[in-house]
């Protein structure tokens, strides 16, 4: 007899049935966890498909900006497709500069300055789409242990409350209910450590790829330099 019962105590500590047992509290405390690892992996999957696609760009970019083809030429390819990261960023500083050389600019500080600012506006857009929904991973990850937590301990005084009411410290009466309050931390840091392991990734990946939009900016910059006194100079001459 104190075997069936032994085994029937066995089975009652499964995961779902531990799951089942819990209070609503607790219940919505696992829900909203699993809920969380759930997004966090959507996360993990689309910023690694992302960012992978964003180097696939940036070294076809590069290979083609740096291979003498003219800035017209590659503004003409560039211009009439969607283009991001720093194919953006040299759309922008062309548009400007055509722009500014149509409306008669003669002042190179200020058309400097006006193509730096429009590369800066398209830079932190750029920056901006590589950090999104990071903050979802790092608010996963410093709370989940804390909801998980908190699930925890609602469990266990609910246990005590049973325990209480039967008056009976068996531990056949208390392990279910310490164990189910316990699962609600397991699952909190279930979706917590890889939260934090993804966030500390895509933050370091971002910063890399946004380093290396802004060493192109900065390149891109000197270039049109050089070429915006080329130009005023010609024209000077010219008049």
């Amino acid at each position: 007899m104190e075997q069936v019962g032994l085994a029937a105590a066995t089975t009652d500590v499964s995961l779902w049935s531990l799951f089942m047992q819990a209070g609503f509290v607790v219940k919505l405390v696992m829900i909203g966890l699993i809920v969380a690892s759930i997004w966090t992996w959507a996360i993990v999957v689309d910023k690694t498909l992302s960012f992978a696609k964003a180097r696939r760009q940036a070294d076809a970019f590069e290979q083609v900006f740096w291979s003498g083809q003219s800035l017209e030429e590659l503004y003409r390819t560039l211009s009439d497709r969607q283009t991001s990261g720093m194919g953006a960023i040299f759309v922008s500083a062309m548009r400007e500069w055509k722009k500014s050389f149509e409306r008669g600019a003669r002042s190179p500080i200020g058309l400097q300055m006006r193509i730096d600012r429009a590369m800066d506006v398209t830079l932190a857009r750029e920056s901006e789409g590589l950090s999104a929904r990071l903050g979802s991973l790092a608010t996963i990850g410093s709370a989940g242990p804390f909801v998980g937590l908190f699930g925890t301990v609602v469990g266990i005084m609910t246990s005590f409350q049973a325990i209480a009411g039967s008056k009976s410290t068996n531990l056949a009466v208390v392990a279910p209910g310490i164990a189910e309050a316990l699962l609600a931390t397991a699952i909190g840091l279930l979706a917590a450590i890889p939260a934090v392991i993804a966030y500390n990734k895509f933050s370091a990946d971002a910063g890399k790829i946004t380093a290396r939009m802004e060493g192109f900016a900065d390149e891109f910059s000197a270039i049109l330099s050089r070429q915006i006194d080329e130009k005023l100079q010609s024209r000077q001459a010219a008049q």
